[in-house]
């Protein structure tokens, strides 16, 4: 039978408070990682180790189920692509560089 440690902590004037070591240790805290909080009916609170997100873009997968039930629905809706707005498009960009890679302007961010 595994055995359960019980630790505390204190709460500052600022609602803050230092995570004991040995709760750090069992969820394999490090500085800055963040923490899980699911409470439960009875006022339990359980802590976990938040997972860490995909690098994608957190709105992707929404974005893309909506796309993808909407054209369930209305099928109706969707439309070709005229060859004429590509090539326009591709003109208008033609001369746009775009380095994925690079960091955002503070004002982009």
């Amino acid at each position: 039978m595994a055995t359960t440690l019980e630790v505390e902590s204190t709460l500052t004037d600022r609602y803050q408070t230092t995570v004991p070591e040995t709760v750090r240790r069992a969820l394999r805290l490090g500085k800055r990682d963040k923490i899980h909080y699911t409470i439960r009916p009875g006022g339990e609170v359980v802590l976990t180790r938040a997972q860490v997100p995909d690098e994608d873009d957190p709105l992707l997968a929404q974005f893309l189920t909506f796309l993808s039930s909407d054209i369930a629905r209305h099928p109706e809706r969707l439309q070709a692509i005229d060859a004429s707005l590509v090539q326009r498009l591709r003109s208008l960009t033609d001369t746009c560089e775009v380095n994925l890679d690079a960091s955002l302007a503070a004002d982009d961010e």
